[in-house]
């Protein structure tokens, strides 16, 4: 007798659930080399095939065509690096320790936001890094210029 599936999907539902039992799968979701190296050769691949659709014979486009080559070895070799990159074991995802690095740059925004918003604080600031401003009298050591006499009015 066969189980009934509870979720309503049937067989596609099956398949979901054996396709996320494959390693394969799963790495391929949680790996961004993997994917990007897949990405690539797909893209090389494509493109090899349309310049070799382009109704010259295959050997003749294989032989002369030098872009197609450099493409087919671009493919080749990320093909390649995907196959590396299932071969090795799964990196452990980096932890983050706190997330020091982002609490810095929230503290250092928040203290722009605080200089550009308080002028008070603006004015603690840089007095602290160029010292306080003194306040000072301006007394002139030259003697005042006399006014030029006036002309005799003429009679």
């Amino acid at each position: 007798m066969a189980t009934k599936d509870r979720s309503g999907f049937g067989k596609a539902g099956e398949a979901a659930r054996a396709a996320r039992r494959n390693r394969y799968i799963e790495r391929l979701i949680e790996d961004e080399e993997l994917r990007g190296s897949l990405i690539a050769a797909y893209g090389a691949a494509r493109s090899a095939y349309g310049r070799m659709s382009n109704g010259k014979p295959a050997s003749k486009a294989l032989f002369e065509d030098r872009k197609l080559q450099n493409e087919l070895r671009d493919a080749a070799s990320a093909l390649r690096d995907a196959a590396n990159t299932l071969r090795e074991p799964p990196r452990k995802a980096k932890r983050r320790r706190g997330g020091i690095g982002r609490k810095l740059v929230l503290l250092a925004i928040a203290g722009v936001l605080a200089l550009a918003l308080s002028e008070d604080l603006r004015g603690k600031v840089l007095d602290l890094l160029f010292g306080a401003e003194d306040e000072f009298e301006y007394s002139s050591t030259t003697a005042p210029v006399e006014p030029a006499p006036e002309p005799a009015p003429a009679s």
